[in-house]
């Protein structure tokens, strides 16, 4: 088993990662070995997490929430699945001046 997890940190900041081992992952961020980034923003929080068969689709996931907003991240923790496409537009903004 593998697993893709989102951490909440102490400044509020998120930290998505993946592991074989869930419980021992855990437990090295909050030793302050898991990662250079969460070691600085102790402790941690285990806010969200998705159990797959496969090391690779875990990491997969991995990078695919990395690349996501808070407010997307946000909605995946909360069950707010619904929101993900919405989310996931871009914004433009309408210039008042077209291009030349």
């Amino acid at each position: 088993m593998a697993w893709m997890y989102i951490l909440k940190c102490v400044d509020d900041s998120y930290y998505v990662g993946s592991t074989k081992n869930l419980e021992l992952r855990l437990s090295q961020h909050q030793e302050g070995v898991g990662a250079r980034y969460t070691a600085r923003r102790l402790p941690v929080e285990l806010v969200y997490s998705e159990e797959y068969d496969r090391v690779v689709d875990a990491f997969k996931r991995e990078k695919q929430v990395q690349n996501w907003s808070r407010a997307k991240r946000e909605a995946l923790i909360h069950g707010e699945t619904d929101l993900l496409p919405v989310l996931a537009k871009k914004k433009f903004s309408k210039s008042l001046h077209p291009p030349k």
